[in-house]
């Protein structure tokens, strides 16, 4: 394809615009964070005089960060982990096995990806409430209760995802190994999930970085004690007045995560992704 004179003229405005669009709001948070509070009052200025890392120091007094931080890994950490587990076998048993249910729970993950996630609240609100009366088991305002909630939720399209990756797998590969004399489930760990790597880490970070950032569950179904980041944050604005500053540099603490997270494992997930979309 040859590039025209003005095909290359609208290519750099587009990138240029797109890149500003995404850059502009980083720009604003970073410089924000690094404010002292009287700045951030004033009027807006691009360029800050004043460079000062009190409000990364602030941050964690103002508000108990570190306990928002720990609910936030510890709730993101074990439901991706239960959600990747789960999804394997669910995944290989759609795609290997034989079985009566198999079209019918295949419809039902696929209708669960069809409704607003808001519909999800009242009813699972209204059954830890009746679990909690029945035996006494309490997941409304407790870390097992956010848990077994983000797994509701991902684990539907972390399944439908991996179950095509696990269709495109020669099933030779499998065959080859169980004539060897290893079983299914040998066949499975050996030879199947090294081969659905990509997959695995695409639904791995699919899954942290829904529930890292979740909101709306978290808003009802945590309390004091068990609140995550995204509801912690907003302990820095009251009545009175909003630390904008000490805001900004907690969102980008909060961040580094899944920024180091997503640097380690992109190209795992590019792969992954780039399969699940033409297979």
């Amino acid at each position: 394809m040859i590039e025209t004179r003005g095909f290359k003229i609208a290519r750099a405005i587009t990138l240029t615009l797109l890149s500003l669009f995404v850059l502009i709001p980083l720009w604003v948070i970073v410089t924000t964070a690094f404010k002292p509070l009287a700045d951030v009052s004033g009027s807006f200025v691009w360029f800050p005089t004043t460079w000062t890392i009190q409000p990364f120091i602030d941050m964690w007094s103002t508000v108990p960060l570190a306990r928002y931080f720990t609910n936030s890994l510890v709730v993101t950490v074990v439901a991706t982990a239960f959600s990747v587990l789960v999804s394997i076998l669910a995944s290989y048993a759609l795609a290997r096995l034989s079985f009566r249910a198999k079209r019918p729970f295949s419809l039902v993950i696929l209708s669960t990806q069809m409704f607003p996630g808001i519909l999800f609240l009242l009813p699972l609100f209204l059954i830890f409430t009746q679990i909690q009366r029945t035996i006494g088991l309490q997941l409304t305002g407790s870390l097992l209760g956010m848990i077994v909630t983000y797994m509701t939720f991902t684990l539907p399209f972390s399944i439908w995802m991996l179950t095509g990756y696990m269709r495109a797998i020669p099933a030779a590969l499998e065959e080859a190994a169980m004539i060897d004399g290893t079983g299914r489930m040998g066949a499975l760990f050996r030879v199947i999930l090294p081969v659905a790597r990509p997959g695995i880490v695409a639904v791995a970070v699919y899954s942290f970085i829904t529930a890292w950032g979740e909101v709306l569950f978290a808003a009802v179904l945590s309390s004091n004690a068990t609140r995550t980041l995204p509801i912690g944050l907003q302990a820095y604005s009251s009545e009175a007045d909003v630390l904008w500053n000490q805001l900004m540099a907690a969102s980008i603490v909060v961040s580094i995560p899944i920024l180091v997270g997503f640097l380690l494992v992109q190209r795992h997930l590019v792969a992954g992704l780039s399969a699940g979309a033409v297979k």
